[in-house]
């Protein structure tokens, strides 16, 4: 799972670099503009403190603003731990550590166990997670968000907006189908405006080019389950899409990122989940816990490579770096390149396909690579290039307990301070304790040679996705847990995988 001997050098010519701002978790996001319909403007998204460049979505703020046991949009998972606040000169340093080594081709660093089309995958399913429509006047009177008005439910909200009544250039004129054009490029698109942002649910998933593509990918499959008669209208449609979005969330992107047997921890055979520590005061709307999303789940800034292999039909193959000279990199909010149109067996094992050459995601350690560790002033005007210090001063200024604190209140036997790499002979800087966030890609390393997540980061990421999908009334865990993806979407009855979703959504 090597990147197929694409020369690095190549791919990280011009690199620029990806500003990390209002995406809640998982993979650093450019802050493309939204595009809310007048009538319904979408809430402010974030605040920045122009210092740091510290991008905090509304109502993270909950545990300094309104005390560690109030819960409205975000909340605190372990309420009986105290917020860590090492000295911020502390964190500069350590995040000038946590850069990938710059040696060409580093194959050690990549990760033989998950493909790369899993970073973007969790990207999809964060902006799902975290789409927030609470209506401008709403949102402005409650910056804390502590009345939820939106739950973090996995219903394909970036796809399917408000519906064809609202938001009906999103769909073709039967209002059932959803829209995909075929642009100037020649190649298969999301609807467009003149300025080349995509109509979408969710402005983020056309942030760049990969996401877009998967985007796209899944309102074919939505279209492709109406062509074949397996649904009749809209509602079966999105049904059914959703319930397979969520069968590979569980059986796909958990079992990779943090395992099957933690998977199964928390969910038995009959759909049932168990909680230990998620337990949200209104379970009908779940708060999201801010040591998921301001730590545990950002774990995917440390998968993401400098740059990608899109399609091998062309000698030498196509291939991008996430950023780089403008028009030439994966950015989005524009048309599809014809030469940058992916060919998703080089992002996911995609049955009948060739399993070589496939982009590997990075390892989660704790390194990042160029793109995201220092990025450049074409991307960051103000405040600190370092996306690992902003992560690290955000974890401080929004309350998050440390590492130790949190294992330790799971059962789980802490790493000390020596085995992360931070020594403190004298106790007086770190105090024996370590920032969540470090300490969840450090113990992906350490525990795992960080082909997956360890037991704090792991048990965190699965229990509260699998909370949450408890928790929505029109999922298949609550509507049918004995659902199990059939032929002809799945090769057989529940087996059900990334790739056989494209497989079918695209006929290949």
């Amino acid at each position: 799972m090597a990147d197929s001997n694409i020369d690095r050098r190549t791919l990280l010519a011009g690199t620029a670099a990806v500003a990390a701002t209002v995406s809640t978790t998982g993979i650093a996001t450019t802050g493309a503009p939204a595009h809310a319909a007048p009538d319904a403007p979408a809430a402010p998204a974030a605040r920045v403190d122009w210092k740091h460049g510290i991008a905090g979505t509304r109502g993270s703020e909950i545990a300094v603003k309104a005390g560690r046991d109030k819960e409205g949009r975000f909340g605190i998972m372990f309420k009986n731990t105290e917020a860590y606040a090492p000295p911020e000169e502390l964190l500069q340093d350590l995040a000038r550590q946590m850069g990938e080594p710059t040696t060409p081709n580093p194959t050690d660093l990549d990760n033989p166990r998950i493909p790369a089309g899993f970073t973007f995958l969790g990207q999809f399913i964060d902006h799902d997670m975290t789409l927030d429509r609470t209506p401008l006047a709403d949102a402005q009177a409650d910056p804390l968000a502590l009345t939820n008005f939106d739950t973090p439910s996995f219903d394909l909200g970036s796809l399917y907006g408000r519906g064809p009544d609202q938001d009906p250039d999103l769909y073709e004129a039967d209002r059932t189908r959803m829209k995909i054009v075929r642009n100037a490029n020649g190649v298969d698109d999301l609807p467009r405006r003149d300025d080349g942002s995509a109509i979408l649910g969710d402005a983020r998933n056309d942030e760049n080019l990969i996401v877009a593509q998967l985007h796209l990918a899944f309102a074919k499959f939505h279209n492709r389950v109406l062509a074949d008669g397996l649904a009749s209208n809209l509602a079966e449609a999105q049904r059914i899409t959703r319930w397979h979005f969520q069968w590979i969330i569980i059986h796909d992107f958990l079992d990779k990122i943090a395992g099957p047997e933690v998977v199964g921890r928390y969910l038995n055979n009959k759909g049932q989940v168990k909680r230990e520590f998620y337990k949200p005061k209104n379970p009908n709307r779940p708060m999201m816990p801010i040591e998921y999303s301001v730590a545990a789940y950002r774990f995917g800034h440390s998968m993401i490579r400098a740059g990608y292999l899109l399609n091998a039909r062309t000698t030498p193959p196509s291939a991008a770096a996430i950023f780089g000279p403008v028009g030439g990199d994966l950015r989005g909010n524009r048309p599809l390149p014809a030469r940058l149109e992916i060919d998703w067996w080089h992002f996911f094992d995609v049955p009948g396909k060739p399993a070589t050459p496939r982009n590997a995601a990075r390892r989660i350690d704790g390194k990042l690579s160029l793109p995201l560790f220092n990025m450049p002033p074409t991307v960051v005007s103000e405040g600190t290039a370092s996306l690992a210090e902003r992560n690290l001063i955000r974890g401080v200024r929004l309350g998050l307990p440390a590492g130790q604190d949190v294992a330790a209140r799971m059962g789980v036997t802490p790493l000390t301070n020596t085995q992360l790499g931070l020594p403190d002979p004298d106790n007086a800087g770190w105090q024996g304790k370590t920032p969540l966030w470090f300490y969840i890609l450090k113990e992906a390393e350490l525990t795992h040679a960080g082909e997956r997540l360890g037991p704090v980061g792991g048990r965190i990421v699965t229990e509260v996705i699998l909370g949450i999908l408890e928790a929505d009334k029109e999922g298949y865990l609550k509507r049918n847990p004995g659902f199990r993806p059939t032929t002809p979407i799945a090769p057989a009855t529940g087996q059900f995988k990334t790739g056989d979703l494209l497989k079918f959504a695209l006929q290949l």
